[in-house]
């Protein structure tokens, strides 16, 4: 996720965001979740995509149990540590986002995760479409992002880094707030190379859950 500085007089539907903490249950599983709007911005917040994206999960429409599992932009993490819970045993869950946010990150994923868990789960760097050298090609078998889709600027390193990532077999989880017409831009882009559909749509908080699968390369006859 980008960093941006807090702004002091906010609006009061962003109030929330800028409590200390975020408590939530999911995967039969009390969370708090540590915020920190005034220094890392977006960052370090709990975002409706995120929450959404974990009531998903929980429906049971995709396959968890043993996965290997990365998610981009983690933020305060919400979604991965809720992962964690639902894919082991047998799994293992990669939790990413930019330097800046790697030692917050780190700290909710070790306050929510019993020592056992925490075997299991990796909190990594990673910018999109750089490095990616690091991370095996077509590791992984479930790619999960919640609120990544809002600007403009990373869309191209961003579908860089899922095509890296993704093998013809893996699923991309995609939790998004449709806000400008720049955000239908990205999952046309996304079409191009994926098979995308929407999966799921949480009326109340207005976000949708797309899936996206990789498109066989065209061969030339």
């Amino acid at each position: 996720m980008a960093l941006v500085p807090y702004v002091e007089n906010s609006i009061p539907a962003l109030s929330k965001l800028q409590n200390s903490s975020a408590q939530f249950r999911f995967a039969n599983h009390d969370l708090r979740l540590a915020q920190d709007w005034k220094n890392l911005g977006v960052a370090a917040v709990v975002w409706d995509a995120a929450v959404v994206m974990c009531m998903y999960l929980e429906l049971g429409k995709v396959e968890l149990h043993g996965k290997l599992a990365i998610e981009l932009g983690a933020g305060t993490g919400l979604v991965g540590i809720s992962a964690t819970f639902l894919i082991l045993p047998g799994a293992e869950v990669t939790i990413t986002d930019r330097e800046p946010a790697l030692d917050f990150l780190s700290a909710n994923v070790k306050a929510n995760l019993p020592t056992d868990c925490q075997r299991s789960v990796v909190v990594s760097e990673l910018t999109w479409g750089k490095g990616l050298e690091r991370y095996p090609p077509s590791r992984f078998d479930l790619v999960l992002g919640a609120d990544i889709v809002y600007l403009e600027d990373t869309f191209v390193p961003l579908l860089q880094t899922l095509e890296h990532l993704c093998s013809d077999t893996t699923v991309v989880l995609l939790a998004c707030k449709i806000r400008y017409e720049r955000d239908r831009n990205f999952l046309s882009m996304l079409k191009l190379r994926f098979k995308v559909e929407e999966v799921y749509y949480e009326k109340q908080r207005d976000i949708h859950v797309y899936k996206a699968c990789k498109l066989p390369r065209r061969r030339d006859l």
